[in-house]
């Protein structure tokens, strides 16, 4: 199922790339740095009220495994992440509020923390373990563009919704032996920007 998610996923883009014929701009997400996840986007114009944004984020980091270290930390929050969202300009694109409906799909590798919103997480219980899997779901985001100069502007929006998280269960950061597995929903925020959008074209 993952599989056919992701060919979607690209089938989507390939055809918001060949749909655009007006503009293209390439956006860096400042509030995702925030997390720790580095990340890019490309946002394609289809027309005078519509656009579709293609943000990718990545996070790789390796934490500290040494345990005899003093700073040592159960914490990891590895994954990455497609969020593509199809959007509807009030004004023209690119400029102004705008209305978004966006998916996303990934894969998590984290432990030692508490993730909020988290339907089954009650009393804080997921921190004191690591879990590792897949995650898709979506959501809908509000968000304004402000116009800078004619090749680029600034982005604020907002977006919550839903995700479905399938994993497998591991007792710590470090430890390797599998000790369940299960699935969790999440409902809150799916989406924040805070972007330096710069136009290709």
């Amino acid at each position: 199922m993952i599989r056919k998610i992701v060919i979607t996923i690209g089938f989507i883009l390939t055809i918001g790339f060949a749909a655009t014929a007006q503009q293209v701009a390439l956006k860096h997400n400042l509030a995702y740095d925030a997390i720790l996840t580095p990340n890019l986007s490309l946002e394609f114009a289809m027309g005078k009220k519509l656009t579709l944004d293609t943000q990718v984020g990545w996070n790789s980091f390796i934490f500290n495994l040494d345990v005899d270290d003093p700073n040592y930390s159960e914490t990891k929050w590895a994954h990455w992440m497609a969020q593509p969202e199809l959007r509807y300009w009030f004004c023209d694109v690119f400029n102004g509020w705008f209305l978004g409906l966006h998916g996303h799909v990934g894969q998590m590798n984290v432990g030692g923390i508490d993730i909020p919103f988290v339907l089954e997480n009650k009393d804080s219980i997921m921190k004191d373990h690591r879990y590792q899997g897949w995650f898709y779901g979506g959501g809908l985001s509000v968000g304004y563009q402000w116009v800078l100069s004619s090749r680029s502007s600034l982005e604020f929006s907002l977006g919550a919704g839903y995700a479905r998280i399938d994993y497998d269960k591991f007792p710590c950061q470090r430890c390797g032996t599998k000790i369940d597995e299960g699935n969790a929903n999440y409902v809150g925020p799916t989406k924040a920007t805070i972007s330096y959008v710069f136009f290709l074209k």
